[in-house]
């Protein structure tokens, strides 16, 4: 497991809309009194001991918050809080079984966070009692097993006020199924997800582990015959996921060119000069980004970045970095910098010791990252960067470090982002390492 560095953590997150939040499923062993357990259960691992709540944690608790009794667990009525599971879970199969007071709401929070609201910032599985008149307008992706705001759910397999209901969430990739007494309800693939309003809503949409539990909402209700089957996953180096395309195979720079002046100097350029000066850079590149072990490996002693052949605009992008001690780099989008990358622990390029993920050359919105999510130099980092519009959103290594901020034009400060432009890969003087790099179009 790599190293993080540890540093100063702000939430700037405000959510526009909450109705629940999470409450975690998690840790622990022995199946609930009554519970029979089938052939179907036999690798799923009990997240509830049937007498306590060991191995969850309730965070912002309200009320009573949750308790047990008589072999189940409870969200007491005018309390709540989110009660998370200690361990982390990323491709899984969760079952578990709840049962609604009338009027009842309630949620399963999936790869969620301990912090923030894990409705927005990870993901939520609506539990509502459908039928209750208060809930007669509420919009499809509100109901319950939906995921919440998201991707409404099919209605009709609810069981009444009182009674028990099974329910089991696959979770694989960015495939959510849900499955509520024996019918399929949602089977979502999140990729499809392109409303750039609910992406601006949910980044947590993008995270790939996190924990599960309960999301309670003041309202009694009870749950029992909680298990859990992690799904493992065989990740390879260069090998796209299902949705992304390839940008780098680990063997040649197919797809990729040497960097030509600013996009103001290049669009000044002939045909027949562009032409002359892209052969000059290309010659470069090839000499000083090289290839060794599947990652692009900057040698230079400059600032020529390596660029895609092709211009992006609306995406998200993939790639692992990583950089040595003082190491500083970044990435541009559009052909504009940058998402930054360096070393928070460096006094000489980074005396402030921020993170890496920021909107560094950003003026008038913010350019510092939300939270350190950095790993140590000499270990690779995980970037998961979603642009809309001239909106950023960063994820480093799993955490949330920049949310749906503007991206400035740092070439013509007094133009927007440009709508289209390459992604560059940034020489900064140092070594810096580059693999895994995909990228998702998203259509306007």
């Amino acid at each position: 497991m790599p190293g993080r560095v540890s540093g100063p953590t702000t939430n700037t997150m405000d959510p526009t809309h909450s109705i629940r939040t999470p409450l975690a499923i998690a840790v622990a062993a022995g199946l609930l009194a009554g519970c029979v357990s089938t052939q179907t259960d036999a690798e799923f691992v009990p997240l509830f001991d049937g007498k306590t709540l060991s191995g969850w944690r309730l965070v912002g608790k309200t009320g009573e918050g949750y308790g047990v009794k008589d072999g189940v667990i409870y969200c007491a009525r005018g309390g709540g809080g989110n009660l998370l599971s200690d361990k982390e879970y990323a491709d899984f199969i969760l079952r578990l079984e709840f049962k609604l007071d009338s009027g009842s709401n309630n949620g399963v929070g999936i790869r969620a966070p301990l912090q923030g609201q894990p409705t927005f910032l990870g993901m939520e599985i609506q539990i509502l009692d459908d039928n209750a008149p208060q809930y007669a307008e509420l919009r499809p992706a509100q109901y319950c097993g939906s995921i919440y705001d998201v991707v409404p759910a099919r209605r009709g397999a609810l069981k009444k006020a009182g009674e028990w209901n099974e329910e089991e969430i696959r979770c694989v990739g960015r495939h959510v199924k849900v499955r509520l007494n024996g019918q399929v309800i949602v089977d979502a693939n999140l990729n499809d997800v392109i409303d750039p309003r609910i992406l601006a809503n949910h980044p947590g949409l993008l995270r790939q582990t996190g924990h599960v539990g309960f999301l309670g909402h003041n309202d009694y209700v009870e749950f029992r015959n909680i298990r859990i089957k992690e799904l493992p996953r065989f990740p390879r180096n260069n090998l796209a996921p299902e949705g992304f395309e390839l940008l780098f195979d680990g063997v040649n720079q197919t797809g990729w060119k040497g960097l030509v002046e600013t996009p103001p100097k290049r669009a000044k350029l002939s045909a027949t000069e562009l032409a002359a000066t892209q052969e000059k850079a290309d010659q470069l590149a090839r000499q000083n980004w090289q290839i060794s072990d599947g990652a692009l490996v900057y040698q230079g002693k400059g600032f020529d970045n390596l660029c895609t052949s092709k211009d992006y605009g609306d995406f998200e992008l993939q790639v692992d970095w990583k950089i040595n001690e003082g190491g500083d780099s970044g990435i541009y989008l559009r052909g504009s910098p940058q998402v930054q990358i360096w070393d928070p622990l460096s006094s000489k390029a980074n005396p402030n010791h921020e993170g890496s993920g920021g909107l560094f050359n950003n003026q008038k919105n913010p350019n510092h990252p939300l939270k350190v999510a950095d790993y140590f130099p000499g270990e690779w980092n995980h970037f998961d960067v979603l642009m809309i519009g001239d909106k950023v959103t960063v994820y480093l290594n799993n955490e949330l470090v920049v949310h749906n901020v503007t991206m400035e034009n740092y070439w013509e400060r007094n133009k927007p982002i440009y709508p289209t432009g390459q992604i560059e890969l940034q020489a900064h003087k140092e070594p810096v390492w580059f693999r895994n790099i995909y990228i998702r179009k998203l259509p306007r």
